[in-house]
């Protein structure tokens, strides 16, 4: 049997977090799902999580266009934590522009670009690498 997976989804949609989170929960791949609406709340909680040794998420789900700290912003930020202890990070984003796809594809700590909505096939993909 597959080891379940914990996730974080880190958007600002509360309408695309809803319709994420039953996507998420039909799947059956993951034990948790945890979601934040912007990266400075998620980035916050990963580096609280880190200090206390309390399990980091082993997918994040990283929108770009958020207010307080986008996805880039956050992506700022995982360069300063142990990169060891970086969760797999997927952009997933409505984003069709080329310069974002381009960045998420130079980022070594990016695994790979998602285009909204993300579908089942996407997250079995994912939960499988």
């Amino acid at each position: 049997m597959i080891q379940k997976k914990s996730i974080w989804l880190i958007d600002d949609d509360p309408i695309y977090k809803i319709i994420m989170m039953k996507i998420i929960d039909k799947s059956n791949l993951f034990s948790t799902v945890t979601s934040f609406s912007n990266g400075k709340e998620a980035i916050l909680a990963l580096t609280a999580n880190i200090n206390e040794n309390c399990n980091i998420p082993d997918i994040i789900l990283l929108d770009i266009e958020m207010p307080i700290m986008d996805g880039w912003g956050f992506m700022d930020e995982i360069k300063k934590i142990n990169s060891l202890l970086i969760p797999n990070i997927y952009i997933s984003s409505s984003s069709i522009a080329f310069e974002d796809k381009e960045k998420a594809k130079n980022n070594t700590s990016i695994l790979g670009y998602l285009s909204k909505p993300i579908k089942l096939e996407d997250l079995t993909f994912i939960a499988n690498n």
